[in-house]
């Protein structure tokens, strides 16, 4: 019998949100991307186009913020996408969502504050 490995789902992050869901969610713009993202991926925005972006610490483009969450994975593009992402009023759970490799302590907890700041808070779930 071959052995099936399930991929990440919408389940392993995601607690709540908001009663009216066109409150919480977004259709925005995806950035070209070489890497599939995942669902529960955290994202940046580019100031200068609005376009999200996988969270990068080290960049000074705006996607050093957290701004919102991937939905549903996004595969690889060569061009902008449409993706649907949570950017305020929501729960997740504390350790669901996908950082990105490298992140550290301090950034991830700035990521956190950032993303409570608009509504997208953490909660333990037992």
């Amino acid at each position: 019998m071959a052995l099936f490995t399930e991929g990440k789902n919408i389940g392993d992050w995601f607690v709540s949100e908001s009663d009216q869901i066109d409150f919480s969610r977004e259709n925005a713009t995806l950035a070209i991307t070489a890497v599939e993202l995942i669902n529960g991926t955290v994202l940046g925005q580019v100031t200068a186009t609005g376009v999200y972006a996988p969270l990068a610490p080290a960049a000074n483009d705006g996607t050093e913020i957290a701004a919102a969450v991937l939905i549903y994975n996004a595969t690889i593009s060569a061009a902008t996408t449409k993706a649907a992402v949570f950017v305020r009023d929501m729960e997740y759970k504390e350790d669901g969502l996908t950082w990105p490799a490298g992140i550290t302590a301090d950034q991830k907890k700035a990521a956190v504050a950032s993303l409570k700041s608009k509504g997208i808070v953490k909660r333990e779930v037992v």
